[in-house]
């Protein structure tokens, strides 16, 4: 499943879900100019469970592996963070970001106790955007592509669905249910940032009032 775009339009400017996306594009941007420097510049600014810092729990959400790694996070970003924000207000939403993506860390970190292999993503902090869509807008649907084999087909399915069947395949993959080879992949990170997420939205933001 691939979404396309979701039914609920923003009422303002997301200034910082354009900021967000347009920094991550330029830092990937910079990894690729560095050549065969980039390993240095990861083991200083990537999440490494040995040797983590506060530093790296919040520089590593910046950093991605590859153009779809970096892509699929931004586009995740641009359907969801519009909506999130408007509804946190823009600067309650930058903080509820880095919230997300410092609880996305801990979860990772938490998990993969000793590990020295880098981590990096935008996704345990976006997977914390897609939480609080969760909870925020049950009521609203997400364009859906499914590759038929060759052929596209498109649905209009509800959020709460969409993000639900995500959420359960990254638990799953989290206990070990799709095999060594998705080792590569922060599952728990993905499902700490989404948990943080919800929590945000249900612990701080009001529910609106029902006109009559």
């Amino acid at each position: 499943m691939f979404p396309i775009r979701d039914s609920i339009p923003s009422r303002t400017t997301p200034f910082f879900t354009y900021a967000l996306i347009a920094v991550n594009i330029v830092v990937f941007i910079h990894e690729l100019r560095l050549g065969v420097g980039i390993e240095d510049f990861l083991k200083t600014y990537a999440l490494i469970p040995v040797v983590w810092t506060p530093t790296t729990l919040v520089s590593s959400m910046f950093l991605h592996g590859g153009w779809m790694h970096m892509l699929g996070n931004v586009w995740s970003l641009w359907i969801f963070g519009d909506n999130v924000e408007d509804r946190l207000g823009h600067f309650r939403y930058l903080v509820f970001y880095f919230f997300c993506g410092v609880m996305a860390g801990a979860g990772h970190l938490v998990t993969n106790v000793g590990s020295s292999i880098p981590t990096i993503g935008a996704s345990g902090a976006i997977a914390g955007v897609m939480g609080a869509y969760f909870v925020l807008f049950p009521r609203a649907k997400v364009l859906t592509l499914f590759p038929i084999f060759i052929i596209p087909i498109w649905f209009e399915i509800p959020a709460v669905l969409y993000l639900g069947f995500w959420f359960f395949t990254q638990l799953r993959s989290g206990l070990g249910g799709l095999g060594p080879a998705f080792e590569a992949i922060a599952w728990w990170a993905h499902i700490g940032g989404f948990v943080a997420g919800i929590y945000f939205a249900v612990r701080f933001v009001k529910p609106r009032k029902k006109q009559s």
